[in-house]
């Protein structure tokens, strides 16, 4: 039977398994999905297993930045808890990540999780050990390359979020709006890279709002206009008050001191993972049973 991506894909989901061990699992097992589940348990996967359909929405970011300050990576890895995230197995492993984006150059995830590991054949076979090791479920999310325009600066506020940002200016000013960045969440750099759709739904929104106040429609449309202007300035960066100066804007300062933001990424653990609440004493007693 031909082994297909989508079902290589399904395995590993359910299995947290390398992709060269579930597509021999599968070519195994003639495609049996769950046969090839069980065979992996028998042969020693069974804690990964076990552990992959655990929520990990916590960890910690790690960022690499080339010597000639020109290139950059940015990793998100997650485990289910901060003891483990305060590790140095698992703050060795995320750094080991980072420097292999770095280093590679890898166009996907999939790319990156095939590069070597710690001890270990790949590093999605460093993950595998990892989770045996200590017990926790763990992925590596997402990543990000930065091959910059002009000189790559970079913020860590404690573990959780990361900056990196590719401007023109100085040191001292790459980090100052890379901790702007970390603080305000700016969405874009400026007003022409908000996507359309997203102007579009705040248009309708301020449009609906106002139209309630009994204002004649030329009145509405001058309302929305200025409400829209004003998200506007709220989710770029441009447009933001600098952390350090609220009197100047982030495109005052810039003018002022002749720079230029090219791009920025910004990573927070566990943005977008919605994080399972439980019972204190409930989840005690579901770790102590494994």
């Amino acid at each position: 039977m031909a082994i297909s991506a989508a079902m290589v894909k399904e395995l590993r989901e359910r299995t947290g398994a390398g992709m060269m061990e579930c597509k021999k699992a599968l070519v195994e097992t003639d495609g049996d999905l769950e046969a090839a589940i069980e065979a992996m348990r028998k042969s020693g996967m069974a804690k990964a297993d076990k552990k992959a359909g655990r929520t990990a929405a916590d960890g910690l970011v790690s960022i690499m930045v080339s010597a000639d300050a020109k290139q950059a990576a940015i990793v998100e890895v997650n485990c289910e808890t901060d003891f483990v995230a305060k590790g140095d197995d698992f703050i060795n492993f995320a750094n080991h990540i980072a420097k292999s984006a770095l280093d590679n150059q890898p166009a996907d995830l999939d790319a990156l999780l095939a590069l070597p590991g710690q001890d270990e054949a790949t590093i999605d076979d460093s993950r595998k050990a990892l989770i045996s090791k200590l017990g926790e479920n763990m992925n590596v999310r997402r990543f990000q390359l930065i091959n910059a325009k002009g000189t790559v600066a970079s913020y860590m506020h404690g573990a959780r979020i990361g900056v990196v940002i590719d401007t023109s200016g100085s040191e001292e000013l790459g980090k100052d709006l890379a901790m702007h960045i970390a603080a305000s969440r700016p969405m874009c750099v400026s007003d022409a890279e908000v996507d359309p759709e997203v102007i579009a739904k705040e248009r309708e929104i301020y449009t609906a709002q106002a139209a309630e106040s009994g204002k004649p429609a030329d009145i509405v449309e001058k309302m929305v206009d200025g409400r829209v202007k004003k998200y506007l300035k709220e989710c770029t960066l441009l447009g933001q008050p600098f952390v350090k100066d609220a009197d100047l804007t982030v495109e005052q300062l810039l003018k002022k001191v002749g720079a230029e933001v090219y791009s920025f990424i910004r990573f927070e653990v566990g943005e977008g993972i919605e994080k399972k609440t439980e019972n204190f004493a409930d989840e005690v007693m579901a770790q102590i049973k494994g």
